[in-house]
């Protein structure tokens, strides 16, 4: 693109590629490629990811204090996030509110990212009110196909408080459509939510259940425990 400067080595050391052509031609990575590697990996982040969760880490509060067993399990499935995400394995935490499952269904999400994988997050009640203003799209905006399309193919689809938005038939459709998709094409999905899986079902529609049950298998994660916002 005209006007564009091309990159430059911060340490001079490549012709700004982000590699250095050794004896045989043979190259290796120069020391700057890694940085602009993970300033861009940063960069994902700070897009997808909400600001109040950028940061978290099982190291950093409030991880260290929340249900044990889930945060062993999400350790678990982040340790083997390339082989989950290629075989299109997901992640469900339900319990509690305030016991923080958004907080490690973001560490699910942030992983996927820094190893740059395509994450789009939604709450459920956001993610209902993106696909009913595809139906008033102005011009170059995203269709209801387009977006449609774009949920259904990124890597991983994180959808926040599963069960929060009132049931109507339109909502059971969306919700059964999109994850019937992802299903059938192998492409994995996190979800949280408040409610048991009894009550989900009655929420959600017995479809779209069977149908994350088989996605996430093994990997539900119950959240047990206070509501950690009222004891902060």
């Amino acid at each position: 693109m005209a006007g564009e400067m091309a990159p430059t080595c911060q340490f001079g050391t490549c012709d700004g590629s982000g590699w250095i052509l050794g004896p045989e031609d043979i190259a290796r990575a120069c020391e700057c490629r890694e940085r602009r590697q993970a300033k861009a990996r940063t960069s994902g982040v700070s897009s997808v990811i909400p600001r109040r969760y950028r940061g978290v880490s099982f190291e950093r509060p409030p991880v260290p204090a929340l249900f044990a067993p889930a945060v062993d399990m999400t350790r678990s499935f982040c340790s083997e996030l390339e082989a989950n995400l290629a075989h299109g394995k997901g992640m469900w935490f339900t319990g509690d509110v305030g016991t923080g499952k958004t907080t490690l269904a973001m560490i699910v999400s942030k992983t996927a990212i820094e190893a740059g994988h395509s994450v789009i997050i939604y709450s459920l009640p956001k993610l209902l009110a993106r696909i009913r203003r595809t139906y008033d799209a102005g011009l170059g905006e995203d269709s209801y196909l387009q977006l449609f399309e774009r949920l259904a193919s990124v890597d991983l689809l994180h959808i926040d408080d599963l069960g929060a938005e009132k049931r109507t038939d339109w909502v059971l459709e969306q919700l059964y459509a999109l994850v019937n998709e992802r299903y059938e094409r192998g492409r994995s999905i996190v979800v949280t939510t408040n409610l048991p899986a009894a009550a989900l079902q009655e929420q959600i529609g017995e479809r779209t259940v069977s149908r994350l049950t088989e996605i996430c298998g093994h990997n539900v994660a119950p959240m047990h425990g206070k509501d950690l916002r009222l004891a902060s």
